[in-house]
């Protein structure tokens, strides 16, 4: 789990006003940008919102595992017997 991130508010108004300031404070966590007292935008730092938007990686390439961590692992082959229910 990541670090909590500092939240900031600005009104259109004041973001309007302090566009330098929201830049700023977006380098810190995301700057929500109301409109009538309603949340309208969010403007967040550019490595964050890379974060937010790089494709996850699927299950096949994390259990490709590309790299060597030196971990000895050997897979055991089960055996699963299946019973049939008796439902009556």
């Amino acid at each position: 789990m990541g670090s909590l991130k500092r939240t900031t508010t600005y009104t259109s108004r004041e973001f309007n006003q302090d566009a330098g300031g929201a830049k700023r404070a977006a380098e810190e966590g995301p700057v929500y940008i109301t409109d009538r007292g309603r949340p309208a935008h969010v403007l967040l730092s550019i490595d964050e919102y890379r974060r937010l938007t790089e494709p996850a990686a699927s299950i096949v390439d994390l259990l490709a595992m590309p790299h060597d961590d030196g971990a000895d692992f050997e897979a055991v082959p089960i055996r699963i017997t299946l019973k049939p229910t008796d439902f009556s």
